[in-house]
């Protein structure tokens, strides 16, 4: 298990939500209101109908901040790119089971370049699919809107999949977390960590805040309380 994972619960506000004019500006504010990790949502247009960030954006957080950059990547084909954003200066790099043909070797690449190994699903995709390659990641994360566009509404009928993706991480790779990316707030976090869930990537709810320290805050008292 990585160290830094030792935490019970992080906050991980998506840049995706952020003002790209003023992006090492938010990202460095981010950091000072309390914020854990910087979640990267890197669309491809053809997975998801939606084109964001490259490996530069990567690169120019990194200088801004010393959070980890916690990288998900929702592209076809992630193989093709991960050694980019490792270099970039990506920490956690997150590929998509429904997107990679070879995920055993996706895997196992993000690990040789040195970075932790998540391994994502989209709403509708069933926790089993994941489980043959469980006990080679640090992380899972379950998307709670179906991915492509920040500020979508929670589905809470994902709930019982952390649950289950949980449990089957119990059996083979308890040092693994759980991430829940998409409709966080401080409503929806508490729902998500009392499944199982230890990483809340927030967007709009902290990006879409004046005073993003009482955001975070408030998304973090509520899961503990």
């Amino acid at each position: 298990m990585d160290a830094n994972l030792s935490k019970q619960y992080f906050i991980a506000p998506s840049i995706l939500s952020a003002d790209f004019a003023e992006l090492g500006n938010q990202v460095s504010a981010a950091e000072t209101a309390g914020a854990d990790w910087i979640h990267v949502d890197v669309m491809d247009g053809h997975f998801v109908p939606n084109l964001t960030f490259g490996p530069m954006i990567v690169e120019a957080c990194r200088r801004v901040t010393q959070l980890p950059l916690d990288v998900h990547l929702m592209v076809q084909n992630p193989e093709r790119i991960i050694e980019a954003f490792a270099k970039a200066g990506a920490v956690r790099l997150t590929v998509h089971i429904e997107a990679s043909q070879h995920i055993h070797r996706t895997l196992q690449y993000i690990r040789q370049l040195g970075c932790t190994a998540g391994i994502a699903l989209n709403p509708g995709t069933p926790a089993l699919h994941v489980e043959p390659v469980l006990h080679m990641v640090d992380l899972v994360l379950a998307m709670t809107v179906n991915p492509g566009y920040g500020g979508q509404a929670f589905l809470p009928e994902v709930l019982p999949k952390i649950t289950q993706l949980r449990r089957m991480l119990d059996d083979q790779n308890p040092d693994a977390v759980i991430q829940v990316d998409g409709g966080i707030t401080a409503e929806t976090a508490p729902l998500a960590a009392k499944a199982g869930a230890n990483i809340l990537v927030a967007g709009s709810s902290v990006f879409g805040k004046p005073d993003r320290k009482k955001a975070i805050n408030e998304i973090r008292e509520a899961i503990e309380h």
